[in-house]
């Protein structure tokens, strides 16, 4: 079984807990589960477990122009 799009955060982060929580939860209910697949992704778990807002800061990336 493979968990990919962890988020990195540091331990200072607000939403460190709550994505660490979140992470044991989604680990619970895949050991749990009888549906076993070889990928999951922890990004679409948190689209559909969090608040909008919450998961945007989560994920929200400074994009780089022009690749620089």
């Amino acid at each position: 079984m493979k968990v990919t799009e962890i988020p990195l955060l540091k331990e200072d982060d607000p939403h460190f807990f709550m994505a660490n929580l979140r992470l044991e939860i989604f680990l619970k209910t895949l050991y749990c589960s009888k549906r076993k697949k070889n990928v999951y992704s922890f990004r679409d778990y948190l689209k559909r477990a969090l608040k909008w807002q919450d998961y945007l800061a989560i994920y929200q990336h400074d994009e780089l122009k022009h690749n620089a």
